[in-house]
């Protein structure tokens, strides 16, 4: 991930950070499965083959969502199939709506067709989805100065915040914004790596209005690697749902965004959820809420704010407590503490304004696939151990997270009264 300088000839959209990846190596039967494919020499026909489809909505049918084929798309990850979306729900003039922050993704395939992605505050207890108030808000500015929103894309289960929206902020807000005419795309990526799916209640927006919304899921969320892209998207069951798939396969066709013959094996496979997959799934997500956990302790034992991780590989730290310590250190924004971060911990921290936060607010986001350790036997340990925060790798990365951020607590308390 490069530094975005405004100063380099590039445009404003590249070098985003990649969704956290899970550290682990390739579950051996998805291998076998892309292996076993890997001598096909047909291209896979855009949107997907029908294996593909059926086992997609069997996906979702699992999840309370029933699907019939004639619904689902399939892509070479989600970005293309948000980017096919955006162009079919905006393309002609309308403006965008997403959450502050939001995932890095989301906003440049709107800038990328020319249209403008409104930021939307999100309320104190999660990420993800807008405030209900804000939103409404957010519309009537947007139209009294011309503008004309029509697509709100959003995610219970979060990247950066990795939050769960509660149900009834959810239905609040997408209450709202049905009512406003706004159809929304529902980023479910992440729905499969609660930590606490006993605990956690996750509803897709899907389940409230299903006319008016459309789920993208990546599969490198919980299924398959980040190097394998492919992402399905399920459309409303109505005449516009269908409109919109067409649109949607019209655009795909031109991109020429087809997923890869041995990729879509291995995603067909995975979207089955035979037992290995189911396995590996909810080991990986266990493994990471312990070690998400330790993190979020040392980040606040610190004294920086972050809200406890429920979903994904990642948590999200404001460290604006800590201020007066890193101005010392030449630290006054998003990039710079960056920068800081990312060479005191060996690992990538990419800045909140990566994600639509104020370049001036000092929060990155962290990942921890990298503190499983430097190898694939190290990682593979702590896949199989009852204890993996015990491991001596794992404890040594959580000591250099723990003292990078020490150090900074420890700087503001020797800091001289002014």
């Amino acid at each position: 991930m490069r530094r975005t300088d405004p100063g380099e000839d590039h445009g404003p959209v590249r070098y985003g950070p990649p969704l956290p990846a899970d550290g682990l190596p390739v579950l051996p039967e998805l291998s076998a499965v892309l292996a076993s494919a890997a001598s096909r020499a047909d291209a896979q026909p855009v949107g997907g083959a029908p294996a593909l489809l059926e086992a997609a909505c069997g996906y979702w049918t699992r999840r309370g969502l029933p699907t019939v084929p004639d619904q689902v798309a399939a892509g070479p990850g989600a970005p293309a199939l948000l980017l096919a979306l955006t162009a079919a729900l905006a393309g002609d003039g309308a403006d965008i709506l997403v959450p502050r922050p939001c995932a890095a993704w989301w906003a440049p395939y709107a800038r990328v067709l020319g249209r403008p992605a409104y930021h939307v505050p999100t309320p104190a207890e999660s990420g993800g989805v807008p405030d209900p108030y804000a939103l409404l808000e957010t519309v009537r500015r947007v139209r009294a100065e011309g503008g004309d929103p029509r697509l709100l894309v959003l995610s219970v289960a979060d990247d950066p915040t990795a939050t769960v929206a509660p149900p009834e902020l959810l239905h609040e807000t997408v209450e709202a914004a049905t009512a406003e005419g706004l159809h929304l795309v529902s980023d479910e990526t992440w729905r499969d790596t609660v930590h606490a799916p006993r605990e956690t209640v996750l509803l897709s927006p899907a389940e409230m209005w299903p006319e008016q919304v459309t789920v993208v899921t990546d599969l490198a969320g919980a299924l398959l690697p980040p190097g394998w892209p492919a992402a399905v998207a399920r459309f409303p069951l109505t005449g516009a749902g269908r409109h919109l798939h067409a649109r949607v396969l019209d655009i795909l066709t031109a991109l020429g965004a087809r997923i890869a013959a041995p990729v879509a094996a291995a995603a067909g496979y995975a979207l089955d959820e035979p037992p290995p997959v189911t396995e590996r799934r909810e080991a990986t997500v266990r493994l990471h809420a312990r070690v998400a956990a330790a993190a979020h302790t040392a980040v606040v034992a610190a004294g920086a704010l972050a809200r406890p991780p429920q979903a994904g590989r990642h948590l999200y730290a404001d460290l604006a407590p800590l201020r007066e310590p890193l101005a010392a250190q030449g630290v006054g924004d998003a990039q710079e503490l960056e920068d800081l971060l990312t060479a005191r911990l060996g690992m990538p921290a990419p800045g909140g304004h990566r994600f639509g936060d104020d370049l001036g607010a000092l929060r990155v986001r962290l990942a921890t696939g990298p503190l499983l350790g430097g190898t694939d036997e190290d990682r593979t340990e702590c896949l199989t151990s009852p204890a993996p925060l015990e491991l001596p790798h794992v404890q040594r990365a959580l000591t250099s997270l723990r003292s990078a951020f020490d150090d900074l607590r420890d700087a503001q308390r020797w800091e001289s009264p002014r």
